[in-house]
């Protein structure tokens, strides 16, 4: 996701690094065009890939990614509490929150250490909430009505503990066992076998519906107060679009310079987290000075501060988060194939996010051997997430992406520093608490501006197909319509699937109300049985935007080796070889295994567009 481009003049990159003379220069396109920047100079990287910054530059640099991420990662548990039955309970959302930064801290550390080896930050991805809401949408799994009042909500009772525990427990045996798939996807290399598969109009509507999917929860939350959920919006847009390319001089000191300014666009680093913030601070004052209703029974209520009670005050300082903290996981076999649907989407969007952040950070294309160790890792990422009980996975962010592009410091070494900046917020207790406080107009807020995008972000791989083409319209109608028609009328009546196998009426009640599901199957099998050339479907075009050379060059090596002497102990075995993650492995050029997007087989009808579907948190 290369930064946008401006026809002002403006460098469109927000920190400015100062005294530095060394540049690495970016990758350049196929066509010699520069996708990354304006100008020419904008065109370098003060640090590559496999460059190590000074230290204080690295932890700057690692908390900036860390609040760019911050967005996206918070809004999950956010979500999710809702279907857990902790509208009431801050003190357990604050421990959901903590644990999820702490395990996409340690998530993120795997990935650059021993995974893909990139710039590349993990975190919660919305890509498993569609299912795990239609999980917790089935009336076994509703809450009890008791837990929506909140004067009737005893949070340290045996009973209401049960209750959000017992759906923790399923979600994280659910992903659990989903995210085996993805682990031995990765590892085993059959990530390119479902690349051959899927195009464009199969990404366009998974992507799209899971925004669309969405707008029920959005809605709500930003109902209960539509005056300060308006205002978090348009604060969030003032900031992102209106203000973005506005530099604000900031003091700085280097050896050279001694003390001086330097201009940071923090507008468009931040808008999200500038937006929640102010509206936050603007819902305190409302709240001290008691403009906003004290009666729960009014209008307005929930946009006050202090209805959590003194949350803060009884959040631990220090709180490890432990494997099973939340009990012994259980699995549901409708949510393991829901789980599963959502996986697919988290690794078709991370082999994208993989060559943008490749051509962002100065690195060479990423070849077999990392692509399947980095999707692997994501599974195991998941794993963890599950056994942590997070209530979601992991997956690479796209936003953290385009921060590279913005700051011009491809190191991986600051992404291992936002790496551990997420593990130690997560282990301050009251961090959590603090974010529980929100609003929850605030939060409507937030999520009409997240949802919306990440819906079109899925729309917009249709760049590549030839939308002129009646195939094309039917094939994109269709699976946006169904997605949204066949979910709807299944929530509506619960009762109409009777197959008289319980276990599959849960399956398919799982996956018929997951739109991303629905629509993204017919989507897939409508795009493989119409006959339709590569030019129309997009196959040409998305190849040609991402076409590179991945060979395992000495350079590729030095980037995408495994660390610490593990690579020189490999080569002396021949049996590594024929390990598709090992660095060792090699593929004949007759092998058209994908390890990028562009060693797809040109003779299979497969393609996919950029859908970084987390990148609509940051805009």
């Amino acid at each position: 996701m290369a930064p946008e481009k401006t026809s002002d003049g403006l460098d469109n990159y927000a920190f400015a690094v100062d005294g530095i003379d060394r540049f690495c220069e970016l990758p350049e396109n196929k066509n010699g065009s520069d996708n990354f920047s304006e100008e020419g100079d904008s065109n370098k990287l003060a640090y590559c890939v496999t460059d190590i910054p000074p230290w204080y530059l690295c932890i700057f640099l690692g908390i900036q990614h860390y609040l760019t991420a911050f967005g996206g990662i918070i809004a999950i548990p956010l979500i999710l509490s809702q279907g857990l039955c902790l509208q009431h309970d801050g003190l357990t959302q604050s421990h959901l929150i903590s644990t999820i930064f702490f395990v996409s801290g340690v998530c993120t550390l795997l990935q650059v250490t021993f995974g893909v080896r990139l710039p590349i930050l993990q975190g919660g991805t919305f890509t498993l909430l569609s299912p795990t809401m239609a999980l917790l949408s089935m009336p076994e799994w509703t809450c009890p009505a008791w837990t929506q009042n909140a004067s009737l909500v005893n949070t340290t009772s045996p009973e209401f503990i049960h209750v959000w525990q017992s759906r923790v427990q399923v979600l994280q045996g659910s992903i659990m066992v989903g995210s085996l798939f993805q682990v031995l996807v990765g590892f085993s290399g059959l990530i390119g076998l479902f690349m051959r598969f899927i195009g464009p109009l199969t990404i366009a509507p998974t992507i799209s519906l899971i925004g669309l999917s969405l707008f029920d929860s959005a809605g709500m939350n930003a109902g209960h107060h539509w005056g300060i959920s308006s205002m978090t919006t348009c604060l969030i847009v003032i900031f992102s679009q209106y203000l973005r390319h506005i530099a604000i001089p900031f003091p700085k000191y280097s050896k050279a310079k001694k003390f001086h300014t330097t201009r940071i666009y923090i507008f468009q680093i931040l808008p999200v987290l500038l937006g929640i913030t102010l509206s936050w601070l603007i819902c305190y004052l409302l709240t001290i000075y008691n403009v906003l209703p004290s009666d729960p029974d009014k209008y307005g209520y929930l946009a006050r501060t202090d209805i959590k009670g003194d949350v803060i005050g009884r959040a631990p300082w220090f709180r490890f988060p432990y494997p099973g903290q939340w009990g012994v996981p259980t699995v549901s076999l409708a949510g393991v194939f829901g789980i599963l649907a959502g996986v697919i989407s988290s690794m078709i969007e991370s082999v994208g996010d993989y060559h943008a952040c490749a051509r962002l950070s100065g690195a060479p294309p990423p070849p077999r051997h990392a692509i399947n160790r980095g999707i692997g890792i994501e599974g195991i990422g998941c794993l963890l997430a599950g056994a942590w009980g997070t209530g979601n996975g992991t997956t690479s962010y796209s936003e953290n992406i385009g921060a590279l592009g913005i700051t011009k410091v491809g190191s991986r070494m600051v992404i291992v520093c936002s790496g551990f900046v997420m593990i130690i917020m997560g282990m301050f207790g009251k961090i959590g608490a603090i974010f529980t406080t929100i609003p929850t107009p605030v939060i409507g807020g937030m999520f009409l501006v997240m949802f919306g995008v990440i819906m079109a972000a899925g729309v917009s791989s249709l760049q590549y197909t030839d939308m002129n083409s009646s195939r094309n319209l039917f094939i994109f109608g269709f699976s946006m319509f169904t997605g949204l028609a066949i979910p709807n009328w299944i929530m509506k009546n619960p009762t109409s699937i009777a197959t008289g196998v319980v276990e599959l009426d849960h399956v398919l009640q799982v996956l018929l109300t997951t739109s991303m599901f629905v629509g993204g199957f017919f989507g897939f099998l409508l795009d493989n049985t119409i006959p339709g050339t590569k030019r129309e479907r997009g196959i040409i075009a998305w190849k040609k935007d991402h076409q590179n050379e991945s060979d395992n060059t000495l350079e590729s090596d030095d980037v995408y080796g495994l660390p610490f002497g593990i690579n020189s102990c490999l080569s002396s075995f021949t049996w590594t070889k024929y390990v598709p993650f090992c660095p060792t492995h090699k593929v004949s050029r007759q092998d058209h295994t994908p390890s990028s997007l562009d060693s797809l087989d040109t003779k299979t009808e497969s393609n996919k567009g950029d859908t970084h579907i987390i990148a609509g948190v940051a805009l």
